[in-house]
């Protein structure tokens, strides 16, 4: 049997205070109570002197003096098996970000290479998705390209130099032929695959494109606005082109509690983020409060009587004769 189930079934029928990690260690204290109680009632060292009727003092302030000069030592007997019993103290409650995994699924079809601003929207896109990192530092982002094909390049990890790294890599100048083209339903699909792979926190896809999808036709978009939003993945989209967003974008991301915005130039771009980050906010969780170790009183206290102890060791003592 272990000493943690000893303890457990001694607390089932006694009193054990619960504020220590060896509680049991507690019953050591009788011993020091018991020489206390020895000190202080056994049969007092009187001194018999051959005078009778005297008046002189019978010396109690300083023979309690005395004894309580003794009593130092079972007291920091005491005080000793107090620490071997291991006091705990509770720690201060925390307050913990609650971890938002972010994939971002962003198109690097031949039509990303288009102007906007004073590059095109692919470095624009790249540059907009690099300060919102910053401004949700905590929480777990991923990057996946997709035209026909879908790449998960950068897995969900809170470290983002991954991503910004990514940028020269998969520029739609250098990706091969297959990429080509636009599928956002099957990138969709395939984002969803890897947020469910993450058992905490909320789940969060940002689409940026510049095209419509065929795979969405039809009741298709709505399938995967259903799909998604079922297993709690909200989806905002970014559309960069001059047009109105695709209706089938429209669908997915309202379906799933997101939205849709379409930026005028890099900086509204960057305002889009903004937003995104102000309606999807990162909550805080409390966390209970560790219990810790909580030996400095009662060290302070041994230290205290260990240095009483040396000095009344130099008078206050009953004499051996």
């Amino acid at each position: 049997m272990s000493f943690e189930s000893i303890t457990n079934l001694i607390r089932s029928w006694t009193w054990i205070p619960s504020g220590f990690r060896y509680p049991v260690v507690l019953w050591l204290e009788v011993l020091p109570l018991a020489l206390l109680m020895w000190i202080w009632f056994r049969q007092s060292r009187a001194v018999p002197l051959p005078v009778d009727y005297s008046k002189a003092a019978r010396g109690q302030w300083l023979l309690a003096t005395v004894r309580l000069s003794e009593s130092l030592l079972p007291m920091l007997l005491a005080v000793l098996i107090v620490i071997l019993a291991g006091p705990l103290q509770l720690g201060k409650p925390q307050a913990q970000r609650k971890l938002t995994n972010i994939l971002f699924c962003v198109d690097v079809s031949g039509s990303m290479l288009a102007e906007f601003g004073e590059g095109n929207r692919y470095d624009a896109s790249m540059a907009a998705i690099n300060q919102f990192l910053d401004a949700r530092t905590g929480d777990a982002f991923g990057l996946t390209f997709f035209g026909n094909s879908v790449l998960h390049w950068t897995p969900l990890t809170s470290d983002a130099s991954a991503i910004r790294c990514s940028v020269p890599f998969m520029r739609p100048e250098n990706v091969p032929l297959w990429m080509g083209g636009t599928e956002i339903g099957k990138a969709l699909l395939a984002c969803r695959k890897v947020l469910m792979e993450r058992e905490t926190g909320d789940r969060m896809i940002i689409l940026v494109s510049d095209g419509s999808s065929s795979d969405l036709s039809g009741d298709a978009a709505q399938q995967v606005a259903e799909r998604l939003r079922n297993e709690g993945i909200i989806v905002y989209a970014i559309h960069i082109d001059a047009g109105d967003p695709p209706d089938e974008i429209v669908r997915v991301t309202t379906g799933t509690g997101g939205d849709v915005f379409v930026p005028d130039d890099p900086e509204g771009l960057q305002s889009i983020f903004a937003r995104i980050d102000a309606m999807q906010r990162a909550e805080v969780e409390r966390i209970i409060a560790e219990q810790l170790d909580n030996f400095a009183p009662y060290t302070a206290v041994s230290a205290v009587i260990l240095m009483s102890i040396l000095l009344t060791a130099y008078g206050l003592r009953f004499t051996p004769w």
